[in-house]
């Protein structure tokens, strides 16, 4: 006769009585965990946006750097199109992908499309911003109220 799972033999297994008399502990607790799944779940979007705030926020801030240094003046003119392919490999060595020199020009970009930070709006990600740089400056600029 073959043996079940705790290892005795025969089909039938006996449930203790006080496993048949109790309903399902979990059925006991499940508002419980209702809120619980909530409040996690909660947490857990809050924390994604915050990091795509930040995430924004610091590509508009390296792409403010990258402009600012580029108008520098003739010193830093002499890095030309040296620029971006030089940063991208000192900040991917670093930092890992993610700055290439076509992300940095699409940093660069973003900030020249929207210099005022102000008018970053949360709502949008990077990726979102990053569609949006491709447009003519003037035509984002004015649908952003701006």
């Amino acid at each position: 006769m073959p043996t079940n799972i705790n290892g005795s033999a025969g089909h039938n297994t006996k449930r203790h009585a006080s496993e048949l008399a109790q309903p399902s502990a979990a059925a006991g607790i499940a508002p419980l965990l209702d809120t619980l799944r909530q409040l996690i779940h909660d947490a857990r979007n809050r924390a994604l946006q915050a990091v795509d705030v930040l995430h924004v926020q610091t590509c508009w801030q390296v792409g403010r750097h990258i402009v600012e240094f580029e108008q520098g003046g003739a010193a830093r003119a002499a890095y030309g199109k040296r620029l971006l392919p030089l940063l991208a490999e000192q900040l991917t060595q670093e930092f890992g992908a993610g700055f290439d020199a076509s992300n940095l020009r699409y940093m660069r970009q973003f900030y020249q499309a929207l210099p005022i930070r102000d008018a970053l709006r949360h709502e949008l990600s990077w990726t979102h911003y990053r569609l949006l740089s491709g447009v003519k400056h003037g035509a984002l600029l004015s649908r952003c109220n701006y």
